[in-house]
């Protein structure tokens, strides 16, 4: 979210998570789930003297005891927590699939690295061509975990565990060191490196993620203010009766992928064939000169978030690449961007939201949703279903969503089983 600076004599333009999502209601959501600033964290255990060097186990405190670092020359903190912390070496999502034992018994630390090396030796057969072997072919999610861990693996050939030593550290500290060895980070979609033993642990997070890690209510509530409005003036033009509209995420201004960037004239010939002339179409950009898209009112009603800024009054106008985000993924058929992260989370939305809607193809992870760019192999990357496959960032998978509410009515029931028990 390296863009948010907008209006600064208007609104804050410096963040925390906290701003976007609700951490707060997550930690009581979650039981033994607790965020705290750094400053407390140094403060409660590094300065109390409770950290220590995980080398020689001496107590180290933070720099001259420092705990408020904001603003200041993060180096010596770095160094700090790498000290007192135990850090996974080698966690590159672009290398290994990060895998979570389903318990703390060595047991099953061991049984996933055997899993690893059986599929590398060939015992369940020739290393995966995701692919040739899962494009429209997906894995159940309740599949035994080489199965899963095959076809999640998209190439990589490495598994990092959550291993024994991981699991009995006091303190562990994702080291992300650029231009280090190990390059390792987690700046990646979480269903794509991370793999759990349990299937059901598995399905757990990937609805937690879902359900919890959201915007927060303020943002959520705008953007329904812009989809209510915006049905309201596609009925009262006589569009559409139900106030259907489609979608485009047109990235342009600062975008690196200079291929994205084609002329209207061109979006429109490369989208016609899946829209309807003269439907009606939200645009979710960053082009600030409309008239750009005049190619594309020739034959559709175009609208903005300009067009409803009587219904975000008031909002930061660093939330309005979010607004637009949620308004675009309520569209019937969506156009996205290819390689924009803006984009893939559009499809994400669309994607949990999909098996609530049942729109065709829910069950295998399907959308109605294509890319305008660069070509036809990548328009139609999100209609089939594809396993997760390398480069990840370029996109999201249907992973993340299909099926990942199989068992939670069995979970349900069983709850109420043992609640109506101890009553």
């Amino acid at each position: 979210m390296y863009l948010l600076g907008r209006d600064q004599d208007k609104h804050k333009t410096q963040f925390t998570f906290n701003d976007f999502f609700h951490l707060d209601s997550i930690a009581v959501e979650h039981e033994g789930f607790n965020v705290i600033t750094t400053e407390e964290f140094l403060r409660r255990e590094g300065v109390a003297g409770n950290l220590k060097d995980h080398k020689t186990g001496k107590v180290v405190k933070p720099p001259n005891d420092e705990v408020n670092w904001n603003g200041k020359a993060l180096g010596p903190l770095e160094q700090y927590l790498r000290t007192v912390g135990v850090f996974p070496t080698g966690w590159n999502p672009d290398q290994c699939v990060a895998a979570i034992p389903a318990s703390r018994d060595p047991k099953d630390v061991a049984a996933l690295k055997q899993t690893m090396e059986d599929i590398m030796t060939g015992k369940y057969g020739p290393f995966p061509d995701n692919e040739k072997d899962y494009d429209d072919k997906p894995t159940p999610v309740d599949a035994p975990v080489a199965e899963r861990l095959r076809e999640l693996l998209g190439g990589r050939t490495k598994l990092c565990v959550y291993d024994e030593e991981l699991q009995n550290a006091p303190v562990i500290h994702m080291s992300v060191q650029r231009g280090a060895g190990d390059k390792s980070r987690l700046l990646t979609h979480f269903y794509a490196f991370l793999f759990f033993q349990s299937y059901m642990d598995d399905l757990y997070y990937k609805r937690f993620v879902r359900d919890h890690v959201r915007y927060i209510d303020s943002i959520v509530c705008a953007a329904a203010r812009v989809v209510s409005a915006l049905r309201e003036r596609i009925k009262s033009l006589g569009k559409d009766p139900d106030g259907i509209y489609d979608s485009f995420h047109v990235r342009r201004g600062d975008f690196q992928y200079k291929k994205t960037r084609i002329p209207a004239e061109e979006i429109y010939d490369r989208s016609k064939e899946q829209l309807t002339e003269g439907t009606t179409i939200f645009v979710a950009t960053d082009e600030r000169d409309k008239s750009f898209f005049d190619p594309l009112k020739k034959h559709y009603t175009l609208f903005f978030l300009d067009d409803f800024m009587d219904q975000i009054k008031g909002i930061n106008s660093n939330y309005f690449g979010m607004i637009d985000q949620l308004i675009a993924s309520r569209g019937r058929i969506f156009f996205g961007t290819w390689f924009s992260t803006l984009s893939g989370y559009i499809n994400r939305m669309k994607g949990y939201a999909s098996r609530k809607d049942k729109v065709d193809g829910y069950l295998e992870g399907k959308l109605n949703s294509y890319y305008f760019n660069p070509s036809d192999r990548e328009k139609y990357q999100m209609v089939v279903y594809k396993p997760v496959k390398l480069p990840i960032y370029m996109r999201e998978f249907p992973t993340a969503w299909r099926d990942i509410d199989r068992g939670i009515e069995d979970i349900h029931n069983e709850d109420m089983r043992i609640e109506a028990h101890q009553q």
